[in-house]
């Protein structure tokens, strides 16, 4: 008997965005450069260190310490202006190769808005990159794209990035774009042409939406379960409340990387279930296995609980967010400056 209590699944359903590419992509595919997945990583300009010391701080009196971990370089432990929330891997993907990513959003309320970025790492090269998620207007004109993004999920050539009230922004790694400009201020196309993005040498803009039709749930989170047939998103509900918990659902996926819908691109979801605490940052199934992690501030380890037959709470580094699966290991990403790690644990 799972510990994981069924619910019903209906406030998840989604709704697929407009049929086919924004007006704006073609537009972009004939201003700039689109270059390879491959391109990005041999080009990564930033070299992470496994189990180096940047960011165990994370680890706090955690016993055992992670098993693996990637230290980001010391300009992206310590910025305070860019949080990372999302983790997903190539193993999620279905695609070769170890590569992680991790989905960052810009905080500051004072400063003009930046957006989200995609880290990709080579975990053979133990280096990566950021590559700057955009939305292209109509006329190709490219702009940041303001949500939390505390989630993202790889599947085929899709990836899915949580958008916290609507329900997922989708981008396709088949198109990502070299800007031409390298204005650090700057976003956007100049009126002589020169596309600018923040300095990102990189942009993926996005290709499409599923968009929740009952506005009732939140997604907070986004994984992938590989463990059945067929393979399913994963996302639902961080909820800092003392006096309810919050949900998780799963959808079916296509062979094409989209969610299973039908004649009017309604998907509805397998299933859904109701999460044993509060405070979830990440959620994983695994057959009937759930891994969950769950946050206890700036300060204190998380817990990372395991919900199959019996609840189980083991000591997880601080900060803990979204999950995923690399090998036989579980894969989380620390979130608080000075303390930022992406790091595994045995499953």
């Amino acid at each position: 008997m799972s510990t994981m209590t069924p619910v019903p699944p209906e406030p998840f359903q989604l709704r697929r965005g407009a049929a086919g590419p924004p007006a704006g992509l073609e537009v972009l595919a004939r201003e700039l450069d689109r270059v390879p997945l491959s391109t990005v990583l041999s080009k990564a300009n930033r070299v992470a260190v496994r189990k180096g010391a940047e960011g165990t701080g994370a680890f706090g009196p955690m016993r055992p310490r992670p098993v693996d971990w990637y230290a980001f370089e010391g300009r992206d432990n310590d910025v305070t202006a860019w949080y990372p929330q999302g983790l997903t891997s190539s193993a999620d993907a279905g695609v070769p190769g170890n590569v992680l990513v991790v989905s960052w959003y810009f905080k500051p309320d004072d400063a003009p808005e930046r957006g989200v970025r995609l880290s990709f790492m080579n975990t053979a090269t133990l280096r990566y990159r950021h590559v700057l998620l955009v939305s292209v207007r109509p006329d190709g004109n490219i702009v940041p794209i303001d949500i939390h993004a505390g989630g993202v999920a790889w599947y085929g050539d899709l990836l899915y990035v949580a958008d916290t009230t609507r329900g997922f922004r989708v981008f396709d790694v088949r198109h990502v774009y070299e800007v031409n400009g390298g204005d650090e201020e700057a976003i956007g196309r100049t009126k002589d042409g020169v596309y600018n993005a923040f300095g990102y040498r990189y942009v993926m803009p996005q290709t499409g939406s599923w968009t929740t039709t009952t506005g009732t749930a939140r997604f907070s989170f986004a994984a992938i379960d590989r463990t059945g047939e067929p393979d399913l998103l994963v996302s639902g509900e961080f909820v800092d409340d003392p006096t309810r918990a919050g949900r998780v659902a799963r959808w079916p996926l296509a062979a094409d990387g989209t969610l299973r819908a039908d004649a009017n691109g309604v998907a509805p979801a397998l299933d859904a279930y109701g999460l044993p605490a509060q405070k979830i940052q990440g959620a994983l199934s695994q057959g009937r296995t759930w891994y969950l992690s769950q946050s206890a501030g700036s300060g204190r380890n998380g817990t990372l609980i395991v919900a199959g037959d019996r609840l189980v709470r083991r000591q997880y580094p601080i900060g803990p967010e979204d999950l995923t699966r690399l090998g036989d290991r579980l894969w989380s990403v620390s979130e608080f400056p000075g303390r930022r790690v992406v790091y595994a644990v045995p499953l």
